[in-house]
């Protein structure tokens, strides 16, 4: 049950694809919001009424909370009675170990305005143990409070970590309706914590037993979809070997009534699902094999990507003896993780772009409607509309709604997501 608000000011740190949608929906229940990020363009555009990504009906909450004075962006934090921190997450180097350099930072920034009842939240996806590293660092830079892993229930600073769940696309609903995990560092930090999503959360605020397990439940939901994918993945090269058309096999297989396979694709981007299953990995990796292998599989489908192009590119230039690869033109269906949204994050399409873009002589046209700039590592190749792709190989790589209701072009398809089958 949505409640009344008990707070009056909220900060947000972090004004990305979860951090300003979770401030517009606080602002949307008339608490005064200020936003905090380091990037200008972003500050910005907000304090306009803009906003700086794509997201249906976020725009029109932004517009709204800007004009009636509830929500304002800066690039240095000030005084709150909760801060929300939706920094990013990566990873470093080949052992994808956790970066939790933002969440660091972002710690040394807010502890200076820190005063006795104030709620801090790591709403980032985290390895386990990530909150507990933050209060030590709030801790370190303000000796003068006292934090939950000393002072527990009579600490001064209440802290508790509760992972996003929402879907790029959907973000505005699910924030209402999806349910909350929230681990608190202590009941009391829970309760805190509770009572603020109450604010707009329609969902259950379910409380999870310490701060570890909200982190590892979301790992857990993320690490489970990368897994299920990774099976498609895997029969897609399967059946590319035997001559099969995937699709129709797993079309064949999901009826029967238990079982359900996902859809093979290019592999597996975005902010969570790419990322979260090596922080598990890191925590134990000894244990996690199986969820290992599935990254790696799936990390490896945009190189048999790549190698069918390649194939295609070859295969023309035999049934084309005159030519070269310079007059062979690529055309490219997608840059996004996943349909419909303008997130390139970890996207394997992109990735597959930027390799065909700078080892392809010839012209290399790319098809996204959701972007209005092709990224770095692209700048040889050309955006252009649907209908001006007239190329030789053509291959989808994203399955926008605009690609779904498009006709089969002529020349070569390499086609990852069963679209022009």
């Amino acid at each position: 049950m949505i409640s009344t608000p008990s707070f009056k000011r909220i900060s947000v740190i972090g004004l990305g694809y979860i951090g300003l949608p979770t401030a517009a929906m606080f602002a949307s229940r008339q608490i005064e919001v200020i936003g905090v990020d380091v990037n200008r363009h972003a500050v910005e555009t907000i304090n306009r009424g803009e906003v700086h990504i794509v997201e249906p009906d976020l725009d029109m909450v932004v517009r709204a909370a800007v004009s009636e004075g509830y929500l304002r962006a800066t690039t240095a934090p000030e005084p709150a009675e909760a801060f929300l921190i939706a920094v990013p997450t990566p990873f470093k180097g080949e052992n994808h170990d956790p970066d939790l350099s933002y969440i660091e930072a972002t710690a040394k920034a807010i502890a200076p305005v820190l005063a006795p009842g104030n709620l801090v939240i790591l709403e980032s996806t985290s390895p386990v143990g990530a909150t507990e590293a933050m209060a030590d660092w709030l801790a370190e830079a303000r000796p003068d409070l006292s934090f939950p892993q000393t002072a527990g229930e009579a600490s001064d600073i209440r802290i508790a970590h509760c992972p996003e769940r929402v879907l790029p696309g959907k973000v505005m609903q699910e924030l209402i309706t999806n349910d909350r995990v929230i681990g608190g560092m202590t009941p009391a930090c829970s309760a805190r914590a509770a009572e603020l999503y109450k604010t707009f959360v329609a969902g259950e605020c379910v409380i999870a037993s310490g701060p570890r397990v909200a982190e590892m439940a979301k790992l857990t939901e993320n690490s489970f979809r990368d897994v299920n994918i990774a099976f498609a993945n895997e029969l897609s090269l399967i059946c590319d070997e035997l001559g099969m058309d995937v699709w129709e096999l797993i079309a064949l297989a999901n009826r029967h009534p238990r079982v359900n396979i996902l859809q093979p694709g290019p592999g597996v981007g975005g902010h969570c699902i790419a990322v979260d299953p090596w922080f598990i990995v890191s925590s134990a990796p000894e244990r996690s094999r199986l969820i290992r292998t599935a990254r790696e599989v799936n990390d490896s489908k945009p190189g048999w990507v790549v190698e069918k192009v390649r194939a295609a590119i070859g295969a023309y230039l035999m049934e084309n003896p005159g030519k070269t690869a310079a007059d062979v033109t690529v055309a490219l269906y997608g840059l996004t993780f996943k349909p419909d949204i303008d997130d390139l994050r970890e996207s394997p399409a992109l990735e597959i772009a930027r390799q065909i873009a700078s080892e392809h002589s010839g012209p290399v046209l790319v098809v996204e409607p959701n972007v209005e700039a092709l990224p770095a590592g692209l700048a040889d190749a050309r955006l252009v509309e649907l209908d001006s792709a007239r190329a030789d190989i053509h291959v989808m790589l994203v399955d926008h709604k605009p690609f779904k209701n498009s006709t089969a072009p002529k020349g070569c398809i390499v086609d990852t997501r069963g679209v022009w089958r």
